[in-house]
């Protein structure tokens, strides 16, 4: 008892020592906020003037309104920094013994890692940047190679409190004036529980994790493991210590993070910005492309037509395709002479200025291209006359407006709602292409993009190049008519703007003038406008054995002059063949260097959950890449068969029991077939009803896992996506398999 006592005493004695240096830290931390409020209040003076009259401003009322938008800017990115490491700024500490003593005489140092960079009002450093090379031995030190650390210690904090230190010993024995306290950092951030975001366990990285993060920037990064491994932490710490390390490349060229789904992204969003960066553009598969968000996905046979490279030759035959309802015959006189060009006619100028033009930059080359055919039919006069009058027509820019107006690429996509269209552009077997006609006719009625379509759209955005506003028209002149009826070619009817472009009919304006929100769902696939195509110096990319090639050559456009960090696990892919996808990323990549780095150990899964999903994978994949899990529970999965019509019952009891058991998150992973029988069961933010796809890079305490069999069957990838869903609980799992007979249960039931 009096060993305990003593035990305990030394612990208070430490967490007092590292509270006291916390408090100064914060301290200073207040005066730093104080400051970044100074020179906000500084840069709003520098914008005032006493001017009341009017006119143009002075020179030096300009030159004030620059320096206060520039401090306040500079203050408002400094205060969002200090609010976002304001939670765990102090997360560790190491004690260094060094060769050569200091002026003092001292061989002893004490350095303390944080989020960010924290001096006293003399310089001296409080706390070091994580990502500064003076704390890459909090990271890298082992009793192999100590680099100079004696202890290495972690302080886990509640908000401004400490509440317990951690100490890993990098030598031998522990100097007598050195305390020891705790059994390893690592293992007890194993421990915690998982809640709603992703845990950045910055304090805990380990060597091999710490030189993945510090690899150089340049070429391709791949990051490998099995699931567990910290695959994903590590490439969310790189993008921020590449941040740090060269800010004005990638702050300024900008840094792309990818995940595999919204939900993905919603996990991890605030990982980036407690590690000091927030200067880094995260997106789901689903929204890469601006001006169309995505979360919708196709059944699996239709999204493997949409992800495959064959799908580029019907895209690329698509955007040469009249457009529906445009007309098909122009009848007009130029210079007195009766100009008839007939549909063949059309459909050679067209080919002609594509095989030289994007579609939307090809106006007045098509003009052009339809002037000398016209000029074919007269032969008399002047040709260049001739000519100029045929493009002064105002019968010519009507027409052109309906037959050349500019393409969104979304309505180009939506053409192929029409199985005769499909059927023509070939291609495609008839159950793919019946099935692509039949995903587009369920956009139409839905009024939503599936996750598949976002890289069409990018495609077709690539082929058709910028939507372009045409020149005004003089409609004192002349009136446009409104496009026929589109319906015939699967797509609601589109009427022309004054700017030449399609818009549905029921975006006008109504009665009283203001813009309303329809209920049409082509309004809803056509809202707003495509954006360009962005370039970033750094593209991260998670999941990256779930991408499709398509999916690939859409971030390819995106990294085209970037560096690399790629994060999977082949045994964890949902698209099936991983030939064609290696395919599109190396063309992605190009001829950039490549480093590879591999994660073996699993952190997540308590070893009985693990060892049943690499059980079922090395079946199936005998080549897998099984890590080895570090942390055993004594609770071996629960592994039961229940009857079909008393399954939501049974997956509610065991979630209560599960609540009796862990304190953190809870997920019910479900096919969809099942959703809508459990939906309804979830309780505040513990407990969540998810589908297999979405579990993707996620993890949490406890799982029930319901109805293998169909996860397998409704999944792509298969057996590989029941793998991931086996593998996302940290603690305790429960399997529940439907039958109409139900048999014994097998492994682990109670």
């Amino acid at each position: 008892m009096t060993e305990l006592a003593t035990t305990d005493q030394r612990v208070a004695a430490e967490i007092a020592t590292e509270q006291a240096h916390v408090d100064k830290v914060y301290a200073e931390l207040g005066k730093a906020a104080a400051r970044v409020e100074l020179v906000h209040a500084e840069g709003m003076a520098r914008g005032q003037t006493d001017r009341r009259g009017t006119g143009d401003p002075r020179e030096e009322e300009l030159a004030g309104l620059f320096e206060r938008d520039a401090l306040v800017y500079s203050a408002h990115r400094r205060r969002a920094s200090l609010e976002h490491q304001h939670e765990g700024l102090v997360f560790g500490r190491l004690d260094l013994e060094h060769a050569v003593a200091d002026e003092d005489g001292s061989t002893r140092e004490v350095r303390y890692v944080g989020r960010l960079g924290v001096r006293d009002d003399d310089y001296e450093p409080l706390v070091v940047d994580w990502r500064a090379p003076a704390a890459a031995p909090f990271y890298r030190a082992t009793p192999v190679d100590p680099q100079g650390v004696l202890r290495r210690r972690v302080l886990r904090c509640r908000g401004v409190q400490v509440v317990g230190v951690e100490d890993d010993l990098m030598v031998a024995e522990a100097p007598d004036d050195v305390v020891v306290v705790g059994d390893g950092a690592l293992l007890a951030a194993l421990t915690r529980s998982r809640g709603a975001r992703m845990r950045d366990i910055v304090a805990t990285i380990q060597q091999h994790q710490d030189e993945a993060i510090r690899a150089p920037a340049r070429g391709v990064t791949e990051i490998t493991g099995g699931p567990g491994t910290g695959k994903t932490v590590v490439a969310l710490h790189r993008a921020a210590y590449l941040l740090y390390s060269d800010r004005r490349r990638f702050e300024g060229g900008g840094v792309l993070v990818v995940g595999p789904s919204a939900a993905y992204t919603a996990y991890i969003e605030r990982v980036l910005p407690s590690l000091g960066e927030d200067s880094v553009v995260l997106r789901s598969l689903g929204d890469v492309l601006g001006g169309i968000t995505a979360t919708r996905l196709d059944p699996p046979a239709v999204a493997a037509t949409k992800g495959s490279l064959r799908i580029r030759r019907l895209l690329s035959r698509l955007v040469r395709e009249p457009i529906p309802g445009a007309p098909v015959q122009l009848r007009t006189f130029v210079a007195g002479h009766a100009i008839r060009l007939d549909a063949p006619d059309l459909d050679r100028a067209r080919g002609q200025v594509l095989r030289h033009h994007h579609r939307n930059a090809g106006y007045d080359a098509a003009v052009d291209a339809l002037a000398h055919l016209a000029w074919s039919q007269v032969e008399h006069g002047e040709r260049d006359d001739f000519v100029d009058r045929f493009r002064d027509s105002g019968d010519v820019e009507a027409f052109m407006r309906q037959w050349w107006r500019p393409l969104d690429p979304r309505e180009v996509l939506l053409w192929l709602a029409d199985e005769v269209v499909v059927g023509r552009l070939g291609g495609l077997g008839a159950a793919d292409a019946a099935g692509l006609a039949a995903s587009y006719q369920e956009a139409l009625r839905l009024g939503s993009w599936t996750v598949a379509d976002v890289a069409l759209v990018d495609d077709l955005a690539a082929r058709l190049g910028p939507v372009v506003d045409l020149p005004s028209e003089e409609r004192g002149f002349y009136e446009i008519e409104e496009l026929d009826d589109a319906s015939q070619y699967g797509v609601a009817a589109l009427r022309v703007g004054a700017d030449g472009r399609a818009e549905p009919p029921s975006s006008a304006s109504g009665a009283g003038g203001g813009q309303r929100r329809s209920a049409d769902p082509l309004e809803r696939l056509l809202a707003g406008r495509v954006g360009e195509t962005e370039e970033y110096a750094h593209v991260l990319v998670d999941e990256a054995q779930d991408l499709s090639p398509m999916q690939w050559r859409m971030l390819g456009r995106r990294g085209r002059w970037a560096s690399w960090t790629v994060v999977g696990d082949l045994a964890q892919a949902s698209w099936d063949d991983l030939a064609e996808a290696g395919q599109a990323r190396e063309e992605a990549f190009g001829g950039a260097p490549r480093q590879a780095f591999h994660m073996d150990t699993n952190y997540r899964n308590a070893r009985e959950i693990f060892d049943l999903a690499a059980r079922l994978i090395t079946e199936h994949v005998p080549d897998a890449d099984i890590p080895e899990a570090v942390r055993e529970t004594g609770h071996e999965p629960r592994d039961l068969t229940v009857r079909a019509d008393e399954l939501p019952a049974r997956v509610a009891a065991e979630v209560e029991d599960l609540r009796t058991q862990v304190t953190g998150s809870i997920a019910v992973i479900a096919p969809w077939s099942w959703h809508e029988r459990l939906a309804g069961g979830e309780s505040g933010d513990q407990v969540v009803l998810v589908d297999p796809l979405s579990t993707k890079g996620l993890e949490y305490d406890a799982t029930v896992v319901v109805d293998p069999d169909a996860i397998v069957a409704e999944s792509p990838g298969g057996v590989r996506a029941l793998y991931v869903v086996l593998t996302r609980a940290a603690h305790r799992s429960t399997i529940l398999r439907p039958v109409d007979d139900p048999v014994p249960s097998v492994g682990g039931g109670r």
